[in-house]
């Protein structure tokens, strides 16, 4: 990385694949939005050898861009071998692990078929130095035999009888010129057996061995390494040196808005969209419901009617502008025909809450901590009570003042610290208005959202309550 001129240069690739691709890969995820870090790529091989420069942006951390671009594009490559291999005539598919030792077998039996070759050679040898050892002793009595033998078919067992030698041994006594009987010769020859005799224990004792064999297999190697050896292109990493960057960091954090519609469309706007076109589009017989920012590495939850939860992360979801009606949720998740989202929750930690409130004048507050999940659950079933109709569902990170009307003619003010908290997801909750007969909880919402003079007259600092009737005045600014 040159920190002067914010550009990354890379002068190796993979051998499977070339510059063109890897250029064509990354031009393409920059215009696609998913990486912003780079201004420029371009290739600058010359004669110098290969090249890809990259000119980066002046805050980029070129080592996270460098995993982004490893884990995106072909600048990191990997294959699957399939080792189809004979081993005694008849093939097998091995890992590396079972051809080394496959391959150990196969040297050890190479081993000790050579020393019992040699072993073999060296002994017939031994045994020819024997008989010539023999005659040495009346070399003239040799010579007086092959002499005086009439039939030359008679010098073989003539000298095996004389001498008490096998047929084998007279045969190479001979076979040995004239010139070469002289003492010296012979002395030399004869001296070879105890030499001989070594080399057989020692090879004896190699054939007995298994140790000794694979001793000479590695001194083998080492001089075929030190003959034809030529230093590695490439590095051996071991898994210890492998910087191990968590997915969280690869991926882009950037504040969202996210919209949900009443007719289950849902939108993810990046803020930096929302400054050029702020207006929303939407269907004309549609409304927004919900609307909150959040990040790009929070995860999201969508409660639907069904009383199941939809997780999904929002990285996972495609940006959009204003200007478009969103992506259908019930495409987008999955959902079933007659069900639709009703609420969304956003969250990097699974702190806070989720509060629901009930038709039947009930209340659940929820841990967060209960819809995190250990492995990649898309779904959750029973994410909230089905006792009763829900009539508000909000993800609140504390407690905080909220405002539940009855039946538009009483209101109670109260904080949600009077109400426990649960982590079982289905809890129906506890009851905190005192309704009548065919009387039912119609709306709940934020303190900051009821309109009033005099909010702390509807307070309760108690669980149930009655509540308070709400004044003409306060109906008329709320529209009740």
């Amino acid at each position: 990385y040159d920190s002067k001129n914010n550009c990354i240069e890379i002068t190796e690739i993979p051998y499977t694949t070339n510059m063109e691709v890897i250029i064509e890969k990354i031009i393409s995820l920059v215009k696609a939005g998913k990486i912003k870090d780079i201004n420029d790529v371009r290739d600058e091989t010359d004669l110098n050898g290969l090249k890809i420069a990259i000119d980066v942006k002046k805050t980029t951390n070129p080592e996270i861009l460098m995993h982004k671009l490893f884990a995106q594009t072909p600048l990191s490559d990997r294959f699957s071998c399939n080792f189809n291999i004979l081993v005694n005539g008849h093939p097998r598919v091995m890992g590396i692990k079972t051809i080394l030792d496959e391959w150990v077998k196969f040297r050890v039996e190479c081993v000790r078929r050579q020393t019992k070759f040699d072993i073999k050679k060296k002994s017939e040898k031994l045994h020819l130095l024997t008989g010539l050892s023999k005659i040495f002793l009346d070399i003239d009595k040799a010579i007086k035999i092959i002499r005086l033998t009439e039939e030359d078919s008679q010098v073989i067992p003539n000298l095996m009888e004389a001498f008490k030698i096998d047929e084998i041994q007279a045969d190479y006594i001979a076979e040995i010129k004239l010139r070469n009987l002289n003492k010296q010769y012979l002395l030399n020859r004869i001296n070879e057996t105890d030499d001989l005799k070594k080399e057989i224990e020692n090879l004896n004792e190699i054939m007995k061995s298994d140790d000794k064999i694979k001793q000479i297999i590695c001194s083998e190697l080492k001089e075929i390494s030190k003959k034809f050896g030529k230093p590695r292109r490439t590095d051996i990493v071991g898994e210890a040196e492998i910087v191990d960057i968590p997915d969280e960091v690869l991926i882009e954090d950037y504040p969202i808005r996210l919209i949900l519609t009443d007719h289950n469309y849902f939108k993810k706007i990046p803020l930096t969209s929302l400054r050029s076109s702020p207006e929303q589009n939407i269907k004309e017989d549609d409304k927004i419901i919900q609307e909150f920012e959040t990040v790009n590495k929070a995860e999201l939850i969508f409660f639907s009617t069904k009383f199941n939860a939809y997780k999904a992360k929002a990285h996972e979801l495609n940006d959009c502008k204003a200007s478009s009606l969103g992506e259908y949720l019930t495409n987008l998740l999955s959902l079933e025909e007659d069900e639709s989202i009703v609420c969304i929750a956003a969250t990097t930690n699974y702190e806070g809450y989720m509060l629901f409130a009930f038709e039947n004048g009930k209340m659940a507050k929820i841990t967060m901590d209960s819809y995190a999940t250990k492995v990649n659950r898309k779904k959750l079933v029973n994410a909230y009570s089905n006792k009763s109709k829900l009539i508000f569902a909000k993800q609140i990170e504390a407690d905080k003042d909220i405002f539940a009307i009855r039946d538009t003619d009483k209101a109670v003010l109260l904080n949600t610290s009077l109400i426990s908290e649960n982590a079982t997801k289905s809890s129906s909750g506890i009851q905190v208005c005192v309704l009548k007969k065919n009387s039912w909880l119609t709306k709940v919402l934020d303190s900051q959202n009821f309109e009033s003079d005099d909010l702390e007259y509807y307070r309760s600092k108690k669980i149930p309550s009655a509540g308070h009737f709400i004044s003409e005045k306060d109906k008329s600014r709320n529209k009740l």
